[in-house]
């Protein structure tokens, strides 16, 4: 009996994983669209990634990587930087957009668990909305981080080249989409894992302070 149990168990918090996971890719490249669509770009809006609808934003690959290892990413949204005023400029801003959108998520998410905490004692039902809003805050704050990282074709990168002269920036442009490989691969390889789970805690740890959420509740299903 323990064994069938733990085996449901299993599967609801993969479950809770590959739902938080869309959530937190939809959000992340509407906010990558939008932002474009803000500053002149009408692409993203045109190819209709402007949507809420998580199969617009899917990349296979990418989720299987998000459920396994909690390090993934979504079927980039179309930018033309040739709308913005400012290409390097807009590119930035648009590239910020993703990550900023997911530390705003885990955020407001956090807000909401801090409130519902206090009802997870009333009933099983409410210690699973409280276990999914922690699972879809963690995964959310690691879309964030992990997209930092300045390396292409992450959003790190791109905010990266706002500051390089535009001789330097052509050039890393015309090598992008080799690198890109090498950051998949490394990620298969979990290269990414330790260092981010370990930006990720700090962050969660903060945000639970300023949301006021129970931090320790979430360190025992994580390990931060």
């Amino acid at each position: 009996m323990f064994h069938i149990v733990w085996d449901w168990q299993g599967l609801l918090m993969l479950l809770f994983s590959a739902v938080a996971s869309l959530f937190c890719i939809t959000v992340h490249e509407l906010s990558h669209g939008y932002i474009a669509y803000r500053l002149g770009d009408p692409t993203a809006k045109n190819a209709g990634r402007l949507s809420l609808n998580p199969i617009k934003h899917i990349d296979g690959f990418g989720l299987l990587m998000m459920l396994m290892v909690h390090v993934g990413w979504a079927k980039p949204v179309p930018v033309d930087p040739r709308y913005f005023r400012e290409p390097k400029r807009g590119m930035a801003l648009t590239a910020l957009a993703g990550p900023a959108s997911n530390f705003l998520l885990a955020t407001v998410i956090l807000g909401m668990g801090s409130l519902l905490y206090p009802l997870g004692f009333a009933s099983e039902v409410w210690a699973y909305v409280v276990l999914f809003l922690c699972y879809t805050a963690v995964l959310s704050v690691g879309l964030g981080l992990f997209n930092l990282i300045p390396i292409p074709p992450l959003d790190g990168a791109k905010i990266f080249y706002a500051i390089l002269p535009d001789r330097l920036y052509r050039v890393m442009l015309r090598y992008e989409r080799y690198v890109r490989y090498a950051v998949v691969l490394l990620a298969v390889l979990g290269v990414f894992s330790g260092p981010l789970d370990f930006c990720i805690g700090w962050v969660i740890r903060g945000l639970c302070a300023l949301t006021r959420f129970p931090f320790p509740m979430i360190q025992i299903y994580f390990g931060f």
